[in-house]
């Protein structure tokens, strides 16, 4: 017995000596380990999209009612930018004349010349009410220079009364004088009688002279009473010409609103006329048609297919918890593996020396939540790195990771044991470089 316990003895010492240096080798290997370069990261997933709008898979909408008469395509087909993709006829029966634009066009020619025949018109009656005008004041003048004449006249036909008048005194006077003296005998009868038809030529004369007065006195009363007729007949006419004047600028303008719907409704058919023929407005592949066959009725805006640019600007939206979302800032770098594409990714600490993952950089990060309580993050390629494949499609899957701080292994152990999060020291040594500068 004691022979097999010494030998148990010895078994015992010469296992203890062999497992010392794996011991000391495993904890060397350890403390070599945990001061090894760890890079912190947040990783999401994603898929692949474009930061160009005109570039992303584009619906293809009708832009009128009407049903489908002949397709041009089929899905999966390439096409170039203006070719035709399919014919849309119409069922609104308004636009059923295929002579609609030019009867319409016939309408409008015939607004235009009745436009102008009353512009011709108010011109007329301009010109007319000119004339009026003119022909006013030169019978005003006319009149006018008839009561001036009349007026002088007047003055030398009262001169002349005045004379006559005197004279008549004068005769009258002397008559009655030689009329005593023939009673008393001291003239003959000669004398008195020569003497009464002196008086009675001044009397005739003075009534000449106030006939005379009096006639003319009618004549600027008539010519007066002229004036006021040659005043209210042309203002009569000029009335009435402004009337027709007033009336013929009140069609104009409606003939004027009538051409301007006119050459709208021109218009607005000749666009439609274009819109019957569907485009493709860029180059790319017809991924999905929303209808199908010949005669299906169609809504205005109602989608009738897919196109997916054929372009290579694309990048990659990624979405970050908000617990994540400020250790996420524009131009950072970004490492991203895109499905289909052989990966073999390295424990976390070392994404950035994985092979088959692409470079990038964040672009943009938006500020708003989705509905599923994660921010989007729009991720473009680096220029300066590993070029991303000709072959990515948009809507194929993706997954991105974002690098942080470098720390020795030990600190990301602590850092896990104590539940910090990433990155937990890299804001406030920022906001203190920030306020040193």
């Amino acid at each position: 017995m004691e022979k097999f316990n010494a030998f148990d003895h010895i078994y015992q010492e010469r296992k203890s000596t062999e497992i010392k240096p794996w011991l000391i080798s495993l904890l060397i290997i350890t403390l070599l380990l945990i001061f090894l370069p760890w890079t912190q990261n947040i990783r999401s997933k994603g898929n692949i999209t474009s930061i160009y709008q005109e570039q992303k898979p584009q619906k293809i909408y009708s832009p009128i009612a009407g049903k489908i008469s002949k397709w041009w395509v089929r899905e999966g087909d390439t096409v170039q930018t203006g070719d035709t993709l399919a014919k849309i006829t119409e069922i609104k029966g308004e636009y059923l004349d295929p002579n609609l634009i030019s009867r319409t066009q016939q309408q409008l020619t015939a607004k235009e010349g009745s436009l102008k025949f009353y512009e011709q018109k108010v011109q007329a009656t301009n010109d007319q009410i000119q004339n009026l005008r003119r022909s006013l004041t030169l019978k005003q003048n006319q009149v006018d220079n008839k009561i001036k004449q009349l007026q002088q006249k007047i003055t030398g036909e009262r001169a002349e009364l005045e004379a006559a008048q005197n004279d008549y005194n004068l005769s009258k006077d002397q008559f009655e004088r030689n009329q005593k003296m023939y009673r008393e005998g001291l003239i003959s009868q000669t004398q008195y009688q020569q003497r009464n038809v002196a008086m009675q030529n001044s009397l005739a004369k003075k009534t000449t002279a106030e006939n005379k007065v009096n006639q003319t006195l009618q004549d600027i009363a008539n010519a007066q009473i002229e004036l006021r007729g040659v005043d209210q007949e042309y203002s009569e006419k000029i009335n009435k010409a402004d009337g027709e004047r007033f009336q013929s600028l009140s069609e104009v303008e409606s003939n004027k609103g009538d051409i301007a719907k006119l050459e709208n409704l021109v218009t607005n058919y000749t666009i439609r006329n274009g819109m019957y023929f569907i485009i493709a407005p860029q180059s790319g592949q017809i991924i999905k048609a929303t209808k199908s066959g010949l005669g299906e009725i169609i809504k205005e805006g109602e989608d009738l297919l897919t196109i997916v640019p054929d372009n290579n600007n694309v990048a990659v939206e990624i979405f970050v918890r908000p617990v994540d979302l400020p250790l996420v800032h524009a131009g950072e770098e970004v490492r991203l593996i895109f499905d289909g594409y052989p990966v073999i990714l390295f424990a976390g600490g070392w994404p950035n020396q994985s092979f088959g993952t692409f470079p990038g950089k964040i672009r943009a990060v938006e500020n708003t939540i989705n509905d599923e309580g994660l921010f989007r993050v729009i991720v473009e390629e680096d220029p300066k790195g590993k070029r991303w494949p000709k072959q990515l499609r948009i809507g194929s899957g993706a997954q991105g990771i974002a690098l942080l701080n470098d720390v020795p292994v030990w600190y990301e152990l602590w850092r896990n044991i104590n539940g910090f999060p990433p990155d937990y020291y890299r804001g406030k040594t920022a906001k203190k470089d920030k306020n040193e500068k």
